[in-house]
This record gives structure tokens, C-alpha cells and sequence, in this order.
């Protein structure tokens, strides 16, 4: 059972990152397993199945703003959750049973890979506009998405949404709110095959689960009142450097 001061420590870390997935409309996840390890002291798998939840449960207040707003392509995001969620549960299954030094070095090489894509800025990511939709490209980059999700218990929402955008010709703002959707959805598949090996303590997971919701429609509701591009960039380093922390954390195990 998580102390007291740990427990206030680890919700207000929960608002602060659900409150980057609502600002940025994805990455803010990749920093929920490490809060969930070095500050709520949870082990990794443990780490990893429990973020997975959390992660489902922001998403899904996030994207009730953004559905609202009809920013949000339902057909679409539909198709490629339902590839991602068989995806995601089938890294759930796998995750459990691989070393936790490869597991948690592979989360650092996801963090490494999000704080490049947050720096760089999703605004240069563009496609051709259209109507028609490749089924194929999107149930295949669903089913890789949602594998690596399932595994590392990261949302994706990086890889999901520049994937929405040039391979299903999809508008950044339609592509954010989507998103959300297929995020929400894999993250469960993800969650559901952990649970096969993994207990949780749930508790603290639906505290944390709500207190990064929280964050996630507080972040949304600033996001038209902040430099975007600034604030992703800040966010990108300073999840770059979160993931070379892990990441030397895991190297004397790998050696």
C-alpha cells in the first residue's frame, strides 16, 4: 500500500501527465510508466499494465471535447483501434514473458523516439488530402501500433496520428481527435492481456486513472491559450531526457 505523502505525490505527477496528453493530444503517456515506477515505486510490469489503464481512461476525457467539436472520424478511428486493439492484446500476452531490463530499455528507446517527434513538431507532418481510405496500410500500421503498445504499455498517439494523417489522408486537427479514439481502445486490448499475468493494485490505479483525466480535460481547455509549438518542444526535451535516465537505468543489466 502506497504511504500517504507517495500517494499525494503520485496524483498530482498523474494531473501533471494527463494534463500534456490534453495540451499535446498524445505523448504525454510515454511518461506515465516512469511516474508510476520512481515515484509511486510500482514495479515495471506492474508499471506497465497499470499505465495502460490510466492511459485509456485520459484519452477517453480528452476525447470528449474533441468529438464534441467534431474532430474526431469515427469509421476510421474505428477500423484502425479494432487492428490495434487485436495488436495490443496480443503484446499484452507477450510483454509479461519477456525480460524486464528488455522491456523497460525498449520503453526508453519509445520515450527517445517521442521526444524526436514532440521537438521536431507535429505541425510539419502533412499528406495528401482524400477521401478514399487504403483499409489495407491502416489495418497493418493498426496491428504494428497496437503491438508495440500492448508490449511497452505506451498509448502510441505519436505513431498514430502521423499515420492517420499520410496514409489515411486525414486533417492534423481530425487526426489528433481521432487519435484519442484508437488510443482509448488499444490501450484497453493492451491492459486486458497483461491481466492474464499480471495483478494490479486497483486502487491506486483508478486514483491515478482519475486524477490524469483530470489533467487530460484541464490540458485540453488550456491548449487554445499556449504557444503549441513551444510548449511541444519543452515537453520533447524534457521527455528526451527521461528516456536516457531510463535507458542508463537498464544498460549495466544489458551488459
Amino acid at each position: 500500500m502506497i504511504i500517504t505523502w507517495t500517494l499525494t505525490a503520485t496524483v498530482l505527477a498523474a494531473v501533471a501527465v494527463g494534463g500534456t496528453l490534453g495540451l499535446f493530444g498524445g505523448g504525454g503517456s510515454i511518461l506515465m510508466v516512469p511516474m508510476l515506477m520512481y515515484i509511486a515505486h510500482v514495479p515495471g510490469k506492474t508499471a506497465i499494465a497499470m499505465s495502460l489503464l490510466v492511459v485509456a481512461a485520459t484519452s477517453a476525457a480528452g476525447l470528449i471535447s474533441h468529438a464534441r467539436a467534431g474532430r474526431v472520424r469515427w469509421r476510421t478511428g474505428l477500423i484502425f483501434g479494432a487492428a490495434g486493439m487485436a495488436g495490443a492484446y496480443a503484446g499484452g500476452l507477450i510483454g509479461p514473458y519477456l525480460p524486464e531490463t528488455i522491456l523497460l530499455g525498449g520503453f526508453a528507446l519509445m520515450m527517445v523516439a517521442t521526444a524526436v517527434a514532440m521537438v521536431r513538431g507535429r505541425s510539419r507532418i502533412s499528406g495528401p488530402s482524400r477521401t478514399d481510405m487504403p483499409i489495407g496500410k491502416i489495418l497493418l500500421d493498426g496491428v504494428l501500433v497496437g503491438l508495440v503498445t500492448g508490449i511497452v504499455g505506451a498509448g502510441g498517439g505519436f505513431l498514430v496520428v502521423p499515420a492517420l494523417v499520410l496514409l489515411g489522408g486525414m486533417p492534423m486537427a481530425a487526426a489528433v481527435g481521432t487519435s484519442l479514439l484508437v488510443i482509448t481502445m488499444k490501450s484497453l486490448a493492451g491492459l486486458a492481456g497483461y491481466l492474464h499475468t499480471v495483478t494490479i493494485d486497483w486502487r491506486v490505479a483508478l486514483v491515478v486513472s482519475a486524477a490524469a483525466a483530470v489533467g487530460g480535460l484541464l490540458g485540453g481547455r488550456l491548449a487554445g491559450h499556449v504557444n503549441p509549438d513551444r510548449l511541444r518542444r519543452a515537453f520533447g526535451w524534457f521527455v528526451l531526457v527521461m528516456g536516457i535516465f531510463v535507458l542508463a537505468q537498464q544498460v549495466p543489466a544489458l551488459m
